[in-house]
């Protein structure tokens, strides 16, 4: 495979996208610095196929970035692969207001072909080429300049590697026909509104205290505040103020703006300063949510009763003996809040009750939370049993009143 030095001009970006875009499929990868901004700074892109791979440097003076995102947002014949690419997706999605597509995530379809359900980059190179990947350029500051050689080096094997791995790949998932398994968690990582920032919606990150319309309200509302000035100052949302900290608010709001000094995680300078002034508009101005608005009610944390405990407990064990049988990883065929909302006696809207899954785990689950299943140990191994397969299987017992049989024929008296 060629490796070309560190892509810097238009010109080379240009002629690179022009080739790849002749590829059926690329891989990718980023490296960003995030920990001191609200936007991730993108500093590295690094992109391969089987036969060139380069790395891109984003930062440099005058580099048009067109070609490169047309290639991944625009070009629908050309397949892009990543491994855990959430936080690429996000970047590009920043960038262009656009995200990859088609799209293939390999941490993703491992699920699908193993049970591992968040496999690192590290385990996925050992599992599949058996080789080790030296860490050693993992933590460093991608923003400096220049890179050394080392860290380029390091950074292309995440997609030489990747472009490698992803053929054999393809071809267990086609041996195993789970290809289709995929298409839905693909579509949801391509999904735009997953990577849309809306201040409006913040309030959903937070653990909500409560289900009281008022505090939730003022939650929402705060929530809301941080989030424009996180964006507005280019700071991480825990810089302005940390989650535990507008729950607070949330919950015991201050009367006034001297009330902010008493506040845990605000300073001082709160009491008098403008950003303090605009929290206070923020809290004035909150309107209590309304039932529409108000999260949904689901069975976590909710009282299932002991009864609907054990059940849940019992749809979880299927599932974990399930995933052992077929060599899936659990995450993929059900979550446990859908477990628990079988227990509960939901039946609708459940993913588990749908298309594949359905098939695959579903039918099952449903049928034990309705006492047609029940578990047994075979050869020292836990697995699943159909009630009725038991009862056809079992030995006929005599009737209670039946008469013993003999084989002497009956007499007759004259």
């Amino acid at each position: 495979m060629k490796i070309h030095p560190l892509i810097t001009t238009s010109d080379t970006l240009a002629e690179l996208c022009e080739r790849l875009a002749k590829s059926e499929f690329v891989t990718v990868d980023t490296e960003f610095m995030r920990e001191n901004t609200y936007w991730p700074e993108l500093c590295l892109v690094q992109i391969a196929n089987t036969e060139e791979a380069a790395a891109i440097d984003p930062m440099a003076e005058g580099l048009d970035m067109t070609p490169l995102y047309d290639l991944l947002t625009r070009n629908e014949d050309v397949l892009k692969v990543f491994h855990a690419g959430g936080q690429d997706v996000e970047i590009i999605f920043n960038a262009t207001g656009r995200t990859p597509h088609p799209i293939f995530d390999t941490q993703i379809a491992m699920m699908a072909i193993s049970q591992s359900e968040q496999i690192g980059y590290s385990n996925l190179v050992e599992s599949w080429q058996g080789l080790t990947i030296d860490k050693g350029a993992r933590f460093t500051d991608w923003s400096r300049r220049p890179l050394t050689e080392r860290q380029i080096e390091y950074a292309i094997g995440d997609v030489t590697h990747l472009s490698k791995i992803f053929p054999k790949m393809l071809k267990r998932l086609i041996k195993t026909g789970r290809g289709q398994w995929l298409d839905e968690e693909m579509e949801k990582l391509a999904d735009p509104e997953h990577y849309r920032s809306d201040p409006a919606q913040a309030w959903k990150r937070i653990k909500a205290p409560g289900r009281n319309p008022q505090v939730l309200g003022r939650l929402r509302a705060i929530a809301e505040w941080r989030e424009i000035e996180a964006q507005g100052k280019n700071l991480p949302r825990g810089r302005i103020a940390r989650d535990e900290t507008l729950a607070d608010l949330a919950s015991h709001p201050p009367k006034t703006q001297a009330d902010l000094a008493k506040v845990r995680g605000l300073s001082q300078g709160w009491k008098d300063n403008e950003i303090g002034k605009r929290l206070m508009n923020a809290i004035a101005k909150a309107q209590p949510m309304t039932e529409d608005d108000m999260p949904p009610r689901t069975p976590r944390g909710a009282p299932l009763g002991k009864e609907g405990v054990l059940v849940a407990d019992l749809l979880k064990l299927l599932l974990k003996i399930r995933a052992r049988e077929i060599d899936v990883a659990a995450r993929l065929l059900a979550r446990s809040d859908e477990l628990e909302m079988l227990a509960s006696g939901v039946r609708k809207n459940l993913p588990v009750l749908t298309g594949w899954r359905y098939e695959v785990f579903g039918h099952d689950a449903v049928d034990l939370v309705e006492g047609k299943l029940a578990f047994a140990v075979e050869n020292g191994r836990l697995k699943m049993t159909h009630v009725d397969d038991v009862v056809d299987a079992a030995p006929a017992a005599p009737a209670k009143d039946a008469a013993p049989t003999t084989d002497a024929s009956p007499t007759t008296s004259d």
